[in-house]
């Protein structure tokens, strides 16, 4: 998936909305255009939030282990609060980079 590609809570197109867009003015497609503006600007709020994160947990030398786990905490409560039922492409997508970054940082010796 390309970084403008969310696949997140986008409907399939089919004939049938279409033709409600006939039917009414053109609204749902308004609708839908405002829902997709909303949920770009969420995808690129995510995506710098990401990477203002994996750059002070892998940069700022007074972080210890537990402020960048709670870091960790922090950010998906946040990527949550702007997809809400997406906690399952969170996981997949940035808890491995995440922890790799923080893994990395706090290796045990």
């Amino acid at each position: 998936m390309g970084p403008h590609q969310s696949g997140m809570g986008q409907p399939p197109e089919n004939g049938q909305n279409a033709h409600n867009e006939e039917k009414h003015g053109g609204e749902k497609k308004r609708q839908s255009d405002a829902e997709k503006e909303t949920e770009r600007r969420n995808l690129r709020r995510l995506q710098l939030m990401m990477d203002m994160v994996l750059s002070v947990l892998s940069q700022d030398p007074g972080l210890t282990r537990a402020e960048a786990l709670e870091m960790a905490t922090n950010c998906k409560a946040a990527a949550l609060a702007m997809f809400p039922d997406k906690e399952l492409a969170f996981d997949l997508i940035y808890r491995p980079r995440l922890e790799r970054v923080i893994n990395e940082r706090f290796r045990v010796q």
